[in-house]
Order: C-alpha cells, then structure tokens, then sequence
C-alpha cells in the first residue's frame, strides 16, 4: 500500500502541473505563439505526472487506486485539449512558415 505522505505528494505535484498547464493554456489560446518553451514544459510536466500516477498506482490501495485514475484522467484530459491547442511556433495564422 502506497504511504499517505507520498500519495499527498503524488496529487500535490499532479495539481501542480494541472495548474501550471492551465495558466500556459490560457496564454497560449490568448497570446498565440509568444510562450511555446513554456508551453511545452507544462506539457511535459502533465506526462511526468500521468507516469507518476500509473507508477504510485501499482503500489496503491483501492481507493487510492480510485483517487489515482481520476487524476489521471484529468491529466489526459488536459494534455488533450493542449495538444489540440494547435500550438505549433511554425503555424501562424493558419499557415505554415
């Protein structure tokens, strides 16, 4: 069974990375493509979270297991959105430089 205190950091970390993606997707579908570094670290911090997620869940107990799979899919879930953010620095205006 996964301790207490690393199933808080697990979350703590995976609600960080929700909301550190949230900020950079807001900025990217406002200032269009002025932000891609960051834009691309929330991104990779959203796949180091799901990976964290699917890891702790293998030594987790059912309702952590519960818990786990519900922040994964919000972290999926904005991955998603951000992926299809249409967030390319190479596309400006709908056309490719």
């Amino acid at each position: 069974m996964a301790t207490r205190n690393s199933m808080d950091e697990c979350i703590q970390k995976c609600e960080d990375a929700i909301r550190y993606a949230q900020q950079q997707y807001k900025a990217g579908s406002q200032q269009e493509h002025y932000h891609d570094v960051e834009y691309t670290q929330a991104m990779q911090q959203l796949e180091e979270a799901v990976n964290d997620v699917a890891h702790m869940a293998n030594s987790a107990n059912s309702q952590q297991r519960e818990q786990l799979h519900r922040m994964r899919l919000q972290l999926q879930n904005l991955q998603n959105e951000m992926i299809l953010l249409d967030h390319d620095p190479n596309v400006v205006g709908g056309k490719l430089h």
